[in-house]
C-alpha cells in the first residue's frame, strides 16, 4: 500500500514540476501548446517507465520508516552528483542562453525526483539484505517477546495445540494463512479415507480454536511468495516477524535454516511427560502390516504410528494392546506395543 502511494505521489510531483517549468516558456511564447503537451507526455512516459522497471524487480513490504529516510538521503546525494554533470552540459552546450539554463534546472529537479524515488524503493525492497552491504545497519527490530504464531497444517491436524491453549500456555495471536486453510480443505476432500478423516479432524480443531475465548485466531487472506505451502509459510513468517508452530520435521529444518523461530510440538512433548507410558493399555485399529514378522501398524487420531506385535492377522479391526515403549523425536512419536490377552481384546469392523 505504501509503495502504491509513493508511486502515485511520484507521478503527481513529476507532472507538477514539469508544468511549473514549462508554463513560463509558454507564456513568453517560446513554446507553443503542442510542445508543452509533448514534453509533459515525455515526462509522464519516463515516469511510468521508471515505475514499471521498479515494479518488475519485485515488491517487499515496508516495515521501517528508516528505509524511507535512508533512501531519500541516497537519492539526494546521487542527484547532487548528477547536478554537476548537468551544469557541465549547460556550460559546454549553451553558456550564454539563459532560457536553456533555466530549462536544465528543471531537468535537475526531475533527476532529483527520479533518484529519490529509486533510492527509497531500493531500500524498501532490499531492507532485509541491506545489513550485508553496510554492516550494523538494521531495519527490523529483533523481537524477543510476544510474537504472532503461524500454524502449519500438520499441527492443526495433530490437535494437541487445543490442549496447549486450554492449559493457558499460549497467549500470542494465532494466524492461519489462507494457503494453509486451502491445504487443509484439500486433505479433507481427499479420496483417501485416512487423509479425509485427518483433514476433517483438522477442520474441527480449527473451528474449536476459533471459538475458544482464551486465544485470538486470525485467518490471514494475504498470500506469500513461494512454490509450496512450506516455503510460503516461512516467507510470511519472515515478513511479519512471526514464529511457526509445526510438528513437520522438514519444515522445522527449512525454517531454522532461514532464521525463522519454530515451535515444534514434538519437542514440547519430548520435554514433558509422554502421553502414554509403558504398561498402559489402549485401543487402536490395525491399518496395515508392519515391516517386522507378524507386526501390525495402526494410527492414533493425531497421526501417531503404533506398531503392534503379532497383530498382522487383525488388519481392519480394533485391538486392545499393552504399550511396551515409546519413541519421541523431532520427526514425530512412535508407540510400540503387544496384544493384550486374547480374552481381553475385542475386534470390530
Amino acid at each position: 500500500m505504501v509503495l502504491y502511494l509513493l508511486r502515485g505521489a511520484f507521478i503527481l510531483l513529476a507532472a507538477s514540476v514539469t508544468m511549473l517549468y514549462l508554463l513560463p516558456f509558454q507564456q513568453d511564447q517560446e513554446l507553443n501548446f503542442e510542445q508543452v503537451v509533448l514534453m509533459l507526455g515525455i515526462t509522464l512516459g519516463i515516469t511510468m517507465a521508471v515505475i514499471a522497471a521498479d515494479w518488475m524487480t519485485g515488491r517487499r513490504k515496508l516495515s521501517a520508516m528508516s528505509g524511507i529516510f535512508l533512501g531519500l538521503i541516497v537519492g539526494l546525494v546521487v542527484a547532487y552528483a548528477l547536478g554537476f554533470v548537468v551544469d557541465l552540459i549547460v556550460r559546454i552546450a549553451a553558456p550564454e542562453q539563459r532560457e536553456f539554463a533555466d530549462l536544465m534546472r528543471g531537468v535537475k529537479v526531475f533527476i532529483g525526483l527520479v533518484t529519490c524515488y529509486l533510492g527509497i524503493s531500493l531500500i524498501i525492497q532490499t531492507k532485509d539484505d541491506f545489513r550485508f552491504v553496510i554492516p550494523y545497519v538494521e531495519f527490523n527490530k529483533q523481537i524477543r517477546g510476544s510474537r504472532p504464531i503461524l500454524l502449519d497444517t500438520s499441527v492443526i491436524i495433530d490437535g494437541r495445540i487445543l490442549d496447549i491453549v486450554e492449559a493457558r500456555f499460549l497467549q500470542e495471536q494465532i494466524i492461519v494463512p489462507k494457503f494453509v486453510l486451502h491445504e487443509l480443505q484439500t486433505i479433507a476432500d481427499s479420496g483417501d479415507k485416512l487423509k479425509r478423516v485427518r483433514g476433517r479432524r483438522g477442520m474441527d480443531i480449527l473451528r474449536q480454536l476459533q471459538e475458544n475465548q482464551l486465544i485470538d485466531v486470525l485467518i490471514d487472506e494475504t498470500d506469500a511468495e513461494g512454490s509450496g505451502v512450506d516455503q510460503k509459510l516461512v516467507t510470511k513468517a519472515q515478513n511479519i516477524s512471526a514464529r511457526i508452530m509445526t510438528n513437520d520435521y522438514n519444515l522445522n529444518k527449512i525454517a531454522t535454516l532461514r532464521g525463522v523461530d519454530v515451535m515444534n510440538i514434538n519437542d514440547l512433548v519430548k520435554a514433558v511427560q509422554p502421553v502414554v507410558l509403558p504398561g498402559e493399555s489402549m485401543t487402536v485399529k490395525v491399518a496395515k502390516a508392519g515391516e517386522g514378522t507378524g507386526q501390525g501398524v495402526g494410527y492414533l487420531d493425531d497421526g501417531t504410528m503404533v506398531v503392534i506385535e503379532n497383530a498382522r492377522s487383525q488388519i481392519g479391526q480394533e485391538v486392545l494392546l499393552i504399550v511396551t515403549s515409546t519413541l519421541q523425536t523431532s520427526a514425530g512419536r512412535m508407540i510400540f506395543g503387544r496384544l493384550s490377552d486374547p480374552e481381553s481384546h475385542h475386534a470390530t469392523d
